[in-house]
């Protein structure tokens, strides 16, 4: 039986909610109009996926460029250099999303499954094979496909999905990825081998490798991100309290920390704060975020958060980021301006906040419940829980999509 959320009432287009707030929908079709360089999206949208939406909620080509104007090319790389995550407002999706079913992808490591739910509804809709432990469903770099990644060594592989059908392909067999990136120039896939301590680089079209690089002082390593111009990944090493540095073009190891909160910290997830300038480090066992400089230089600080701190999501507006503490389920609101905690928000009646997605639009924050076998669906104006979705044993990465943005480099949506 395909499980579903409970409805208590409804809100824009009927959609059903758990609380009685009134919900405005999540994009599940955007109508997007291009006008010069600008985007514009619409508001509620149709509760029709994309592939059933009329012809204006494709993303469209832009009108001609009036003569003088700044080409949209050299617009994008101008404002990314305020923001990197200026161009993944929303409604601004690139050509690749044209026809992206509105679906949310949650590998369940325990059942095997990929359960595909459909956000205009809460309801699981289809359930697919995963792989064995599937643990992550990451966009490749040019969003044309997903792929699941299942890390039961000594084998492994990546499930291609079609985001456009939804439909599975032919399995991939590489060794142990537990997570898979893409370097900022899209010439590489790495493959993060977690149990041997190793980062596989792959041609990111034929999966032919490149070349691996073992690093033998990062046991568990599993989690990354990039400076702001792409020379260097910070990448953590869960089972071994510390980080390591990445020299991205030479694939090279170059420096190591120490971390320093607790003698056997857990650090998850790497991201890099929208202006470029810190990288914040969930670690489960410190409980809270690690601040290093953008450079990936040195340690500058530590910020408290919640028990279990695991992942690092940013609002559409860049202005706040979501930690998830997976341990007391909850999540906490940093200001990325001040790099202060501003909120915290429960799940009503407990939790496992893991990894997740925002939606396309904004308005949710998408979180897989890791040993509640459940998905979470928060407004992120407030907090309020919208749904709370039955899925498989041990969800993990989920993705949402579409996703706007110019590439994926990689995990559930580190997009820029």
């Amino acid at each position: 039986m395909t499980p579903v959320a409970t409805a208590v009432s409804s809100g824009c287009h009927g959609l059903p909610l758990v609380t009685s707030l009134v919900m405005r929908i999540t994009g599940t079709s955007v109508a997007v109009a291009f006008v010069a360089t600008s985007l514009l999206l619409t508001g509620c949208g149709s509760q029709d996926s994309v592939e059933n939406a009329p012809p204006a909620d494709a993303v469209e080509q832009p009108a001609v460029q009036e003569a003088g104007a700044q080409p949209p090319e050299a617009k994008a790389e101008e404002d990314s250099e305020r923001d990197v995550y200026a161009a993944t407002r929303p409604g601004n999706f690139s050509p690749a999303m044209e026809g992206v079913l509105n679906r949310v992808y949650v590998p369940n490591s325990v059942s095997n499954t990929v359960s595909i739910i459909d956000p205009s509804t809460f309801k699981v809709i289809d359930t697919i094979p995963g792989g064995l432990e599937p643990q992550h469903v990451v966009p490749s770099y040019d969003f044309k496909t997903l792929y699941v990644t299942a890390d039961e060594v000594p084998g492994g592989t990546l499930t291609p999905i079609d985001p456009k059908t939804g439909k599975a392909g032919e399995l991939i067999h590489v060794q142990d990825p537990y997570n898979l990136y893409f370097t900022p120039d899209g010439k590489s896939a790495i493959v993060v081998a977690e149990a041997y301590k190793r980062l596989d680089f792959y041609e990111p079209h034929t999966w032919r490798k490149q070349e691996s690089l073992h690093i033998d002082e990062c046991a568990g390593i599993n989690h990354m991100d990039f400076t702001k111009d792409g020379k260097l990944a910070l990448v953590t090493c869960e089972f071994a309290n510390r980080m390591i540095v990445l020299d991205v073009e030479a694939k090279k190891h170059v420096r190591t920390f120490e971390l320093d909160q607790t003698p056997h910290g857990m650090p998850q997830d790497s991201r890099l704060s929208p202006d470029g300038s810190t990288f914040y480090v969930a670690d489960m066992h410190a409980n809270g975020i690690y601040l290093f400089d953008g450079d990936a230089t040195k340690q500058v600080g530590f910020v408290p958060t919640g028990q279990g701190a695991h992942g690092v999501y940013f609002s559409r507006d860049s202005k706040r980021a979501f930690i998830t503490n997976r341990g007391e389920g909850s999540v906490t609101i940093l200001d990325t301006g001040t790099n202060k905690p501003i909120d915290k928000w429960h799940i009503p009646g407990g939790g496992s906040p893991d990894m997740g997605s925002v939606s396309a639009d904004g308005k949710q924050l998408w979180l897989s419940g890791r040993h509640h076998n459940e998905v979470y669906v928060l407004d992120t104006d407030n907090g309020n829980l919208l749904a709370r979705i039955p899925v498989g044993s041990g969800p993990h990465g989920l993705t949402y999509m579409p996703q706007p943005g110019r590439y994926s480099l990689g995990h559930t949506s580190n997009i820029r």
